[in-house]
């Protein structure tokens, strides 16, 4: 948390917090009222704070003002950066993934990964990237039918993923566990009394 947040939270502690007009989108992308932020020292400001509460609501804390942040999925998103080693994952807020500890699809498709960062869906622009590293049974490149039956929602049995060193297992989930497994709320409201800023 940036220096300057600090002193405008203890110089003004009581700020009402903010719900509804800011969300992180699939990509990435902060939306302000569905508007994506496309000034880049806003952007970078915004992840710098962005932190969770002890309730898993995800939020920006902007000055002395809280504001709570609607995700499209989950709390992160990984982007896939190539390097000569095989790559590395890295959050949206430039926070590196380091190594997954879990991996699961989805039943709308998206890639869900799990690291001591945190929680995060794959950038789709990065799905080809890691389709390339996806394994079969035996360690071999999998066959047509296994992904087709990926591709097509029918679970993920008998595949695995290469990423650096390690062979993890794809597990299935569905959309609607993540908030549950991952300790996350998707869209914060206030509570009963509270104002909603």
């Amino acid at each position: 948390m940036d220096d300057s947040v600090r002193r405008a939270l203890a110089r003004w502690p009581d700020v009402p917090d903010a719900y509804g007009w800011l969300a992180l989108d699939q990509r990435g992308h902060w939306l302000i009222k569905g508007e994506r932020v496309a000034n880049p020292g806003v952007v970078n400001f915004i992840n710098r704070n962005y932190a969770a509460d002890s309730s898993g609501r995800w939020f920006f804390q902007n000055g002395p003002q809280r504001v709570f942040v609607s995700l499209a999925c989950v709390p992160f998103v990984y982007r896939w950066i190539a390097e000569g080693d095989g790559g590395s994952l890295v959050t949206h807020t430039g926070e590196a993934g380091n190594t997954p500890t879990g991996i699961w699809i989805d039943d709308v498709g998206r890639v869900i990964i799990s690291t001591a960062a945190g929680v995060g869906n794959l950038d789709d622009r990065d799905l080809a990237e890691f389709a390339e590293r996806l394994l079969g049974p035996a360690g071999l490149a999998p066959d047509e039918e296994l992904l087709s039956r990926w591709i097509e929602g029918h679970g993920t049995a008998g595949l695995s993923v290469r990423l650096k060193t390690s062979v993890l297992p794809i597990r299935s989930i569905a959309a609607t566990d993540l908030p549950a497994r991952f300790g996350f709320v998707p869209c914060p409201r206030p509570a009963a009394g509270q104002p909603d800023c």
